[in-house]
């Protein structure tokens, strides 16, 4: 969802590939040569082949400076930017994963899912807690536009929306979701992934 509100929030020219995945969950040996692991998303630019949702969105970030997605380089709203994306790649996305897909974290023998789940939880509520606090005087998590940090909450807030709370039960966050729902980039990005 990141890279691909990216894209549309630049106005660039994309072409978007499905990716589908067999009855095992595993995705063709073609797109093996693409991403070795099987993950998406991944972008292809000529020769260039970029994994990673963070590496993705920064690149289309400076490879479309006019689209606002990052503040100009070396400034503090561009350190600021980098926070939120490393927060949101290295810490929630994670325990999101954690949450969605625990079988990954424990052995067939053990499995200790349903524990992995509920420490998934009580670290997301902390999480989304925290980053409604953020945005209690804000509209956007850095400056005052909407940049590539703010796509990623989108798609992380979205994520929660099943939690207890839903994570658009917090204040902020809801206003901060119903904002980026508004926009042209989003509402493009939605429907083109059937959302």
């Amino acid at each position: 969802m990141v890279p691909h509100a990216a894209l549309a929030e630049a106005g660039a020219d994309y072409e978007l590939v499905l990716v589908e995945e067999d009855d095992a969950g595993h995705r063709p040996e073609s797109y093996r040569l693409v991403n070795p692991f099987g993950l998406v998303p991944s972008l292809e630019e000529g020769d260039l082949v970029l994994t990673e949702t963070l590496a993705i969105t920064l690149h289309i970030a400076d490879r479309y400076p006019d689209s606002g997605l990052a503040p100009t380089i070396g400034t503090r709203a561009r350190s600021e930017l980098y926070r939120w994306l490393a927060y949101f790649a290295s810490t929630v996305q994670p325990t999101f994963l954690h949450r969605f897909h625990p079988e990954r974290f424990t052995s067939s023998e053990t499995r200790g899912e349903e524990a992995i789940v509920a420490a998934a939880v009580r670290q997301l509520r902390t999480h989304l807690d925290w980053i409604d606090g953020r945005l209690t005087d804000r509209s956007w998590l850095v400056g005052e536009t909407v940049t590539c940090a703010d796509l990623h909450l989108f798609m992380l807030t979205r994520w929660g929306d099943d939690l207890d709370p839903p994570s658009i039960r917090r204040p902020n966050l809801a206003d901060h979701y119903a904002r980026l729902q508004e926009r042209p980039s989003i509402r493009r990005m939605m429907s083109e992934e059937g959302l």
